[in-house]
């Protein structure tokens, strides 16, 4: 959340300084106060302040992605050694079936 940095000591101690009593440059000074809060607020709602992205959340945002990315490529490669096991596995199979039927329907066995 956005806020505004108000030193109110300075302020009442300027407004004094220009003739202001203690009163009224409390009174002056909470009324600062009040309208850059609501102008801040306004801000917020007008532009939807908090719904913005800033440097840091675009940062976090690419590191997780490149996290993503290389479980993915992992996972990927993982997959596919896997992939090539089951084929090689199934390929030794097939031969191992047709050449005892080969050796079967030729009467070698």
């Amino acid at each position: 959340m956005t806020t505004i940095t108000f030193d109110t000591h300075d302020f009442v101690k300027k407004l004094k300084g220009v003739g202001f009593s203690e009163e009224q440059a409390e009174v002056l000074t909470d009324l600062q106060k009040a309208t850059a809060s609501n102008t801040l607020e306004q801000a917020r709602h007008d532009y939807e302040l908090d719904d913005l992205a800033t440097k840091r959340d675009l940062k976090e945002l690419e590191l997780k992605i490149e996290l993503v990315k290389s479980e993915l490529k992992r996972e990927i490669a993982e997959t596919k050694a896997d992939l090539i096991r089951w084929v090689v596995g199934v390929g030794l199979l097939q031969i191992t079936i047709i050449a005892g039927l080969m050796f079967r329907l030729t009467g070698k066995v």
